[in-house]
């Protein structure tokens, strides 16, 4: 409300109230569906930490994988830099940001895949061992998963952008995708600590 010149009160005009984005939206409720199924895998992780009947336990094979959790955490920034790049129409920057965050993602899921190699075959750690093999690869697993098809939808980003298909116009889609990678970057964190710091 504001006062005119004879001290009248006046409605000054609203602005005009645009919906959300309906990718952002379904994106928030995709990330909140998948963060409950988390937190089961989380919980039951914690629930059995302990409980194996037989080794070999977590304190005995896991390492601190340090390198690889930098790599994806740094990999938030990249894609949060591509996003911004291309929201400014400077195409080249967004396809140089995407390209350090399937690298960094990919250094990620490399580096999961060899410490999984020496579990198996150099520890004789398998999903069937013990509790604690169960649990853990089933919750890691579950967030690799997760690494993987976020690294196919950034690698077509990727290959749109290097073809010239994506312009300014497509910044809502690539901060859509750029949620979800900050999600699965955010799991990482709860997981890297339950499993190999406290559950150690």
């Amino acid at each position: 409300m504001a006062t005119s010149q004879y001290g009248l009160l006046t409605q000054q005009p609203l602005e005009p109230w645009e919906l959300p984005s309906r990718g952002v939206v379904g994106m928030l409720c995709l990330i909140l569906a998948e963060a409950a199924i988390f937190l089961i895998f989380v919980v039951a992780y914690i629930f059995y930490e302990g409980k194996s009947l037989s080794g070999p336990t977590p304190a005995e094979v896991l390492k601190i994988p340090i390198f690889s959790t930098i790599c994806l955490l740094s990999s938030s920034i990249t894609v949060h830099f591509a996003a911004h790049a291309l929201k400014h129409n400077k195409t080249r920057q967004t396809s140089a940001w995407l390209a350090a965050t399937v690298a960094l993602g990919t250094i990620f899921i490399a580096w999961t895949g060899m410490e999984w190699y020496e579990l198996i075959y150099k520890e004789g750690l398998t999903i069937k061992t013990n509790l604690f093999g169960t649990t853990y690869y089933s919750l890691v697993g579950l967030h690799a998963t997760h690494v993987v098809v976020g690294l196919l939808m950034l690698s077509l980003s990727l290959a749109f952008s290097l073809l010239g298909w994506q312009t300014e116009k497509h910044y809502n889609r690539l901060e859509v995708l750029s949620l979800y990678w900050h999600f699965v970057d955010a799991v990482w964190v709860v997981v890297f600590l339950v499993v190999y710091v406290f559950g150690r």
